[in-house]
């Protein structure tokens, strides 16, 4: 489902009134909120927490569970390295305490001979590993900083890249990026390392399809028809991630005994997970003799499932609804019930009887009213099971997944929504109703009170600057410590002035899209915002002690070479300035629902979609192909410009020609300087001192 909010009888000022037609009885069904595997590790995706506290609100009750943390933990404990170690000796035929692949037998990952040679080391450490990682053993930072406790995989190699490309690998690596002190967060990161390799283990030796962050993402990203996925959900044989994952569900089926279960799919690395789950729960509540009522709703829906045809996709779940999840889920709640017809649900799939999708809006329903949706609760969620993880010894990359923040919302939606590459025509994005200040800073009391966790990230699309100047006079006025970062769009009403009050109200980071870099793209984008002003307004942020990240984007429609050599440069000296601590490209890719994607012609470029068989019946659709007749390989351009990030957000290569990241190449086709002042940004903070 997708944003819903926290506890009413800890919240002030949220005044509620009962929805049309809706007859809430309190556990009138036993009701079940589930994140499928995977999402992040450090800290619950927040949308069952915002769907649990809202049911509070009419008067019912809900359990919630975060299945990938479950699966994660059961498949690295001792016993599930024994049942991977037992996999792989079967797959692989290596012997026991090989350190290589066999000469002339088929490649293998280094990590499998490792870990087979180093089981004993790998059975003894993960425990630990994992209980450091949720912050329960902080003393095992010493051994771990020893560099003789841990058993070092392929995944180690990452320290060889530090200190300016320095061989070594020993402690002086570790000291030069967290400082002699720092032994807790060297601790974590070569931690970080141990899991990831296991990770790694996994993926090529169990199941291609497993990632931390993700599962059989490529089964359901922007898949056409459903055929690729409904293979995967029925086939006869599991495993190893299957079969932990039904043992996990088994055990949820038995604690809870749901009749009706909503799933949040908020990525495509959800999907899988959340079929395999729901036909699992369905096969338990058959055997029972009971009976069960499953819902899919969230992120993936809400942007790839809109033509939704495809029937087979009902033989697992019963309902699919579209964008906010209050309203729906009240509705199919009564629906499930038999106290409301299907003509009188909001934004749902649903099969009817001769096997064909239709989708339900009664027009006369409306989405709850944000002050009114209530405040998330985290009751139920192993809240000191998270795993704090830190893979890259960056400030701001730590962000994402060390530690675990309380998620809030300033607002729906985006007030600016004019981003071409942005799916801005749909309700996510389009409709945008803020919250006020002092309702939001109850709610932030309310959560950290039952968390005991004072940290939080607003996981606006864009949090409004006048909505954050009023939050963060009210924190201070209020006495309230919080700390918070959150994304921003860097314009100018960002000035030092308010980056130095929201410094004061406990902001410690800001992410924010300065996207191609180059003034003439970012007007075609509608950004709303040049390079000049970036530098201007990350530099204020970074004066005032919040570190900046900057989402970065590459292969925009008609970008040329030049461009992003130029884009580069113009980063280059934003890093050099200090403007920015941390950066990320993302290659553009055109949706379904963007500008870009409902108009290619007039952005210079053209879908290459294949028109579906007339036999198949619509499943996913958003990332859409298309051919720009802009001559430029991005595919070498994207390595470049992610060494360079890479070195640049290490303090490295800063004098460096921003053509030497790439490739060399023939005269003919030798790369051309860019042409941009070498003090652009230089002058541009000039200019705003003066």
């Amino acid at each position: 489902m997708s944003q819903i909010y926290w506890r009413l009888t800890r919240c002030a000022r949220v005044g509620y009134t009962l929805p049309k037609r809706s007859v809430p009885v309190k556990n009138a069904m036993k009701i079940l909120l589930v994140t499928p595997p995977m999402t992040q590790l450090n800290t619950p995706y927040p949308a069952t927490a915002y769907l649990k506290g809202f049911l509070r609100t009419v008067g019912v009750e809900a359990d919630q569970a975060d299945p990938a943390l479950s699966l994660v933990l059961r498949l690295f404990s001792a016993d599930g390295l024994v049942r991977i170690r037992e996999r792989l000796l079967a797959a692989t035929s290596l012997p026991l305490g090989a350190t290589s692949t066999p000469s002339g037998g088929p490649e293998i990952h280094p990590i499998i001979p490792f870990f087979l040679a180093n089981f004993d080391d790998y059975l003894r450490a993960a425990p630990a590993v994992i209980r450091f990682l949720q912050g329960k053993d902080p003393s095992l930072a010493m051994r771990m900083t020893s560099r003789k406790f841990l058993p070092e995989g392929p995944r180690f190699a990452a320290l060889y890249e530090f200190a300016n490309g320095s061989e070594s690998g020993d402690l002086e690596q570790l000291a030069w990026a967290f400082g002699a002190l720092g032994v807790q967060d060297q601790a974590k990161y070569l931690a970080s390392l141990f899991l990831d390799d296991l990770a790694d283990l996994v993926r090529e030796g169990v199941d291609p399809r497993f990632l931390l962050s993700r599962y059989g993402e490529k089964l359901a990203a922007s898949q056409a028809t459903f055929d690729a996925l409904h293979a995967a959900i029925t086939a006869s044989e599991e495993t190893l991630v299957d079969t932990l994952l039904r043992e996990v569900t088994e055990e949820l089926w038995e604690k809870v005994r749901p009749e009706f279960i909503a799933f949040t799919a908020p990525f495509p690395g959800n999907i899988y997970g959340a079929f395999r789950m729901a036909r699992d729960f369905r096969r338990l509540a058959v055997r029972d003799g009971k009976k069960v009522f499953c819902v899919l709703g969230g992120g993936y829906p809400n942007t790839e499932l809109r033509e939704l045809e495809e029937p087979r996709v009902f033989d697992t779940f019963d309902a699919i609804t579209l964008d906010d999840g209050e309203r729906p889920m009240l509705c199919l709640l009564e629906y499930a019930a038999g106290k409301r017809g299907q003509e009188n649900l909001l934004r749902t799939f649903l099969r009817n009887a001769d096997g064909v999708v239709q989708f339900f809006s009664d027009p006369s329903e409306h989405d709850i009213p944000q002050k009114d949706t209530g405040c998330p609760t985290y009751e139920g969620l192993p809240m000191g099971d998270y795993l704090s993880i830190l893979e890259l010894p960056n400030p701001m990359h730590r962000i994402w997944s060390d530690g675990r923040w309380n998620k809030l919302t300033l607002a729906h939606g985006c007030y600016w929504k004019k981003c071409s590459f942005c799916d801005v025509t749909l309700d996510y994005i389009g409709r945008y109703e803020a919250n006020p200040a002092d309702l939001i800073i109850d709610r932030m009391i309310a959560i950290s009170t039952e968390t005991g966790q004072s940290g939080f990230h607003f996981v606006d699309e864009a949090a409004p600057p006048a909505l954050l100047k009023q939050m963060a006079l009210r924190l201070i006025e209020r006495g309230v410590l919080v700390t918070w970062w959150g994304n921003v769009r860097f314009e100018k009403a960002f000035t030092p002035e308010l980056a130095e009050l929201l410094a004061r109200s406990g902001c410690v980071a800001v992410s924010g899209g300065l996207e191609v870099a180059s003034d003439r793209l970012l007007k075609k984008m509608n950004k709303g915002v040049t390079v000049e002003q970036v530098a201007r307004v990350t530099k204020a942020f970074t004066d005032a002690g919040i570190l900046v990240h900057a989402y970065l984007m590459y292969g925009f429609p008609t970008q040329t070479e030049d461009e992003t050599l130029e884009a580069l440069e113009r980063v280059r000296q934003l890093f050099e300035a200090g403007c920015l601590q941390s950066a990320y490209w993302h290659r553009f890719s055109v949706t379904a629902h963007s500008p870009v994607g409902q108009n290619p012609n007039f952005f210079g470029v053209k879908v290459t979609e294949a028109k579906l068989p007339a036999a198949k019946k619509r499943f996913a659709r958003n990332d859409l192909p298309f051919s720009d007749p802009t001559p430029v390989d991005h595919a070498e351009m994207g390595e470049g410009l992610r060494k360079a990030l890479y070195n640049y957000m290490h303090g490295v290569g800063m004098e460096l020609d921003v053509r030497s990241w790439f490739p060399p190449r023939p005269k003919a086709k030798k790369m051309a300087k860019p042409k941009v002042s070498p003090d652009l940004v230089a002058r541009a903070l000039a200019a705003s001192a003066n």
